[in-house]
């Protein structure tokens, strides 16, 4: 692929597409290390083993199928030298014993190939199911640490385009691989027992042919290593332009994103056009050393006929056996940028499934079935990477109070949030939760009590109903109806077409955001837990939706230990105690009346919010 920019691109554009393709890069030009390979092998032989007898089976029908395919050259040659000279003597028995032999090889290998072709069909849909279900459980189970550094981008591509090209491979590739492999040997095998001298010359053949196939393969690799990059590329710049749908519109994007994707499709089809021109060299040159191999054997098996050397079935079956050689090295040549891209594929889902979770549970969990809410930070230390966030932070929380955490943007607002709901864990010090570290506490019973409600309410496909339930899927419809009714979402709720069961679509695309928000109020409000973390839940939202939202609010927060991270000060006159942050540390502690009657920062955050309305 060209190192120009994509045709009327620019740098961010480019930028945006560059972390899927420098990943596959990275796995492309590399050395594979043994240990890459031996973590690939330990997958595929975990996804063989629920399969492995029938796996057995496809390999027996494979070596059945290949042997009986090679045993009708050699029939041939029989029934011309043996079967004909004794028919004509008025003998017809050895003719028809040879044909009814040849028929019935192949019916065998008729048969056998049908019955591997099914049963590899059985084996390789098995695998794929099985890994594409690996795949989703472990993207679920990984820490949200992960999900912050890894792109949705390259997630998407483990679960289509490598595992299509594991599905390429196992649908096709493994068996055309182990039949023709097994059909060359023995092929090789009968022409040398069959006529040592005829299977020199076949032998002579395959010095060109492993020449023109390893000219080919060095050539398709470089090729298929762009063409992965070029689909990458796609890949990601198609999803990040999905996504962002609305940034598009809205400084209409539409032209210029048109333009990238045409430059990155261009690089795609130039990429694939030249992959298939290599083709088109490829196969006519292994027909061209398949004929004058054949041309070459018949020559000489000629003279030898006439010296009496061999019969002419002999003749016949060698050419036979000569031509058909050919045939699967013309089909495995084809198939090695499957084996590349599928080898490729398998290196990356196994790196992506023993990833292991920053995250982890304790191997001997406190429970906590119901909590009170009290929390407690302990000379905690938290950072991402090198940089510190929170360089010591000791914070009592007492049960049903809450907590207004205010600052600028990098104060660490959030990474207490974060670390509250454990979706990281602190460098040094710890979190208690009603005097357990949240390090200790089942999982369960962690997500059961404590729950965090984002910016970005974020509606699942499907019905309210169903939406309103996430966190209990038994609730019953009063309760839903009640949770909903509390936070003041009923009404608008029961005004949509379909009332409950009306689909929101994905990310809510029916209701406004006040009314998402409400609705997300309403789940946690089902989830009943005893801490509740609000990220800059009603940052988003115009004045009437705050409105809204802040009615629902007072209801939600009522006896429950609170967090509320907001840029609004109207969202924090509702707090009994204010934090004001800054670089990680509490610099200002105390109830909104004691901060605003002081002279400290949140005194002039205050002011100047006053002044805004004016």
């Amino acid at each position: 692929m060209s190192a120009r920019s994509p045709r009327g691109g620019n740098a961010a554009a480019a930028d945006a597409v560059r972390g899927v393709a420098d990943e596959e890069n990275s796995y492309l030009d590399r050395t594979r290390s043994k240990a890459v390979r031996r973590r690939s092998l330990r997958l595929l032989g975990s996804l063989l083993r629920p399969v492995r007898p029938l796996f057995v089976v496809t390999v027996v029908l494979v070596v059945l199928a290949q042997a009986a395919k090679v045993a009708g050259p050699a029939l041939i040659a029989w029934a011309v030298d043996r079967g004909l000279p004794a028919a004509i003597d008025g003998d017809w028995g050895p003719a028809i014993g040879f044909g009814v032999a040849y028929v019935l090889s192949a019916m065998v290998a008729g048969g056998g190939t049908a019955g591997y072709i099914r049963f590899a069909a059985h084996v390789s849909q098995a695998i794929l199911l099985d890994l594409r279900q690996r795949v989703f459980r472990q993207t679920q189970r990984l820490s949200l640490e992960f999900h912050e550094s890894y792109t949705s981008g390259r997630i998407i591509s483990r679960q289509t385009a490598d595992l299509e090209a594991l599905r390429e491979l196992l649908d096709n590739g493994i068996t055309s691989l182990a039949s023709g492999l097994l059909f060359m040997t023995f092929t090789g095998i009968s022409l040398f027992l069959m006529d040592w001298q005829a299977g020199l010359v076949l032998l002579v053949a395959v010095l060109p042919v492993w020449l023109v196939t390893r000219w080919f393969q060095k050539r398709s690799q470089v090729l298929y290593r762009i063409s992965r990059v070029a689909s990458a590329r796609l890949i990601v710049n198609f999803v990040e332009t999905m996504t962002g749908m609305r940034a598009v519109q809205a400084f209409r994007r539409e032209q210029a994103n048109d333009e990238v994707y045409g430059g990155l499709t261009e690089d795609y089809r130039q990429n694939n056009a030249r992959t298939m021109g290599l083709n088109g060299i490829y196969d006519p040159a292994l027909q061209l050393i398949g004929n004058i191999t054949v041309a070459v054997a018949l020559a000489i098996g000629s003279f030898r006929v006439l010296d009496g050397g061999i019969e002419v079935g002999t003749l016949l079956a060698t050419l036979l056996y000569t031509k058909r050689f050919f045939q699967p090295v013309q089909q495995m040549g084809m198939f090695y940028n499957s084996f590349q891209s599928a080898s490729a594929a398998l290196e990356k889902i196994s790196g992506l499934l023993e990833e292991v979770p920053s995250v982890r549970a304790a191997e001997h969990p406190v429970p906590l079935p119901k909590a009170s809410g009290h929390l407690r930070f302990d000379g905690v230390r938290f950072g991402y990477g090198e940089a510190t966030v929170l360089p010591d932070l000791d914070l009592d929380i007492p049960s049903g109070q809450i907590i207004a955490l205010v600052g600028q943007t990098g104060a660490g607002k959030s990474t207490v949030a974060k670390l509250v709901a454990r979706f990281y864990d602190v460098n040094s010090g710890r979190i208690t939760l009603d005097g357990v570290d949240l390090r200790e506490v089942a999982p369960r019973d962690l997500r059961r009590a404590v729950v965090m409600v984002t910016q970005e309410a974020y509606l699942f496909s499907g019905t309210v109903r169903d939406n309103i339930a996430l966190a209990r899927p038994d609730a019953s419809d009063a309760e839903i109806e009640a949770a909903a009714r509390a936070v003041g979402a009923h009404d608008f709720i029961t005004a949509l077409p379909e009332g409950y069961d009306t689909d929101v679509n994905k990310r809510g695309g029916r209701v406004s955001a006040g009314q998402r928000q409400l609705i997300s109020f309403a789940r946690a409000f089902l989830a009943d837990p005893a801490v509740l973390i609000l990220d800059e839940a009603t940052s988003s939202l115009d004045i009437p939706g705050e409105r809204l939202v802040q009615r629902g609010l007072q209801t939600l927060l009522a006896d429950r230990t609170a967090l509320i991270i907001a840029h609004r000060l109207s969202t924090v006159s509702i707090a009994d105690r204010v934090l004001v942050m800054s670089e990680g540390v509490v610099v200002e502690d105390g109830s909104p009346e004691e901060l605003i009657g002081g002279t400290g920062r949140f005194a002039a955050l205050h002011q100047a919010w006053q002044d805004s309305l004016v």
